[in-house]
């Protein structure tokens, strides 16, 4: 058996792994690379494979930079199924076709600069139609269900405990008479976050892909951080400033407004309009409510007063893009949470725009932000930004609330690769840059685990 390590590999974002067993392919991942444009649009646009030959696609949950790819997989010839749990496949439909909206739309923007110096056009990745294609090939799998997807490589999808629908996968790999399992992990969630499970840990594994997005850190408790984004929101509207957030639309844009409706019930929130400006948010939550297989004991609870994290006084959801440009024309205080969460497309940049120099505003972040990004130039609070094609000088506060992240921390992440410490003989660590690959290897060498290896892009092991 071989893995490949094509994406997502010695950075965060792009994922995908093909595995190689008994003459089939399999595909873990198919997601967007997201960074600089001219270096994403040409990664994107090439597979390192031919995309025929690749006989079945496993998805671990529905963000773009784990599933954004799959148009263009399928543009370049994939004729398999794709398989992913049932809350996934419904968000994957609706993420990629709001991907395909924006793949043309930044497309269109490019063109018109283009046509002004006579160079010929660009083509969008992929578009709006194309991404409504994947949906024939999409196949449901339950939690725990085990299903042969290529011959001799049975899966199993558990909870993750990430996103909505999110899953670590379990692969039972026979070749050749020898059993080998091997364990995903996908994006591992953290526990005690709201609304969704905790995730689950690996078990009786020979060896483990792992994602290392915080191994240089440890994350705080979820309620001092909660306390904290309680903290700064307080001192924004008491300014009569507007806050701020870029959000990804699915899992931290719920798990956004669950918190303020906590605030309100609990005297900590004034009457001030909430807006989740973001169609694909609207559609996401909507999809929530229809799988209340994936809440947690508390939601399950509280799904009796209204759903905590959609249903809400004083939210209101903007699907009109006319009704989103007159909230950037309002003094008054409020919260925009708005897509998308690295603030490098979509409404959010404009509401940025309009935000960043006033002194009473906050941009409020609250995930890993991705190199190149704007989001990431905000988090590093650089005083001058430039943005649709303009530049402008920040004086509005930048506020980085690192324990809300989605994402296990360091010490979760030890704490999962211990589990395999008697029986895996090789630790992948993927989905992370440099700092945190090092840093984790180091506390999991400290504790006995000594073969962790951090793979290129484009590297491939036999095992």
């Amino acid at each position: 058996m071989k893995i490949h390590f094509h994406g997502a590999a010695q950075t965060v974002t792009g994922s995908m792994y093909l595995i190689e067993a008994n003459g089939s392919k399999l595909l873990l991942e198919c997601g967007l690379f997201q960074g600089q444009r001219k270096e994403s649009y040409e990664r994107n646009r090439n597979f390192p494979f031919d995309p025929k030959t690749i006989e079945t696609v496993v998805l671990s949950h529905a963000h773009i930079d784990h599933s954004g790819n799959l148009p263009n997989l399928i543009k370049k010839g994939f004729e398999g199924p794709i398989f992913a749990t049932r809350a996934t496949n419904e968000l994957v439909d609706v993420m990629l076709r709001d991907s395909g909206h924006i793949q043309e739309s930044q497309a269109e923007n490019i063109n018109f600069h283009r046509n002004k110096r006579n160079e010929p056009p660009v083509e969008p990745l992929y578009t709006e139609a194309d991404a409504v294609r994947v949906k024939q090939y999409l196949r449901n799998l339950d939690y725990e269900e085990r299903e042969e997807v290529i011959p001799g490589v049975r899966v199993r999808m558990v909870d993750a405990g990430h996103i909505l629908g999110s899953a670590s996968i379990d692969l039972e790999i026979e070749e050749k008479g020898q059993k080998t399992r091997v364990w995903f992990s996908g994006d591992i969630g953290r526990r005690n976050l709201p609304i969704i499970r905790d995730p689950v840990l690996p078990e009786d594994a020979d060896y483990l892909i792992m994602e290392c997005t915080y191994g240089d850190k440890p994350h705080r408790d979820p309620e001092e951080a909660y306390q904290e984004m309680r903290r700064v929101v307080g001192q924004t509207l008491n300014r009569s400033g507007k806050v701020v957030i870029p959000a990804f639309a699915v899992g931290r844009t719920q798990e956004l407004v669950y918190n303020f409706h906590r605030m309100y019930d609990e005297g900590d929130l004034p009457d001030v309009p909430i807006y989740v400006d973001s169609p694909l948010a609207i559609n996401a939550s909507k999809i929530f409510k229809l799988h209340a297989e994936c809440f947690d004991q508390d939601t399950l609870e509280a799904l009796r007063r209204g759903h905590p994290a959609l249903d809400f006084k004083l939210l209101t959801y903007v699907s009109d893009l006319e009704e989103s440009k007159k909230l950037n024309t309002r003094k008054d205080p409020m919260i925009i949470i708005s897509a998308s969460g690295m603030a490098e497309t979509g409404r959010i940049v404009y509401h940025i725009r309009y935000a960043i120099e006033d002194r009473r505003n906050t941009i409020l972040i609250v995930s890993w932000q991705a190199p190149d990004t704007l989001g990431r130039r905000l988090a590093e609070r650089q005083k001058e930004l430039h943005m649709l094609g303009e530049t402008f000088h920040r004086k509005a506060d930048v506020e980085t609330i690192g324990g809300l992240s989605a994402h296990a921390g360091q010490d979760a992440l030890v704490e999962y690769a211990l589990c395999l410490k008697k029986r895996a003989k090789t630790v992948f660590l993927v989905h992370g840059e440099q700092t945190s690959a090092d840093a984790l290897t180091e506390q999991l060498k400290q504790r006995g685990m000594s073969k962790i290896y951090y793979p290129a892009r484009g590297s491939a092991e036999i095992i």
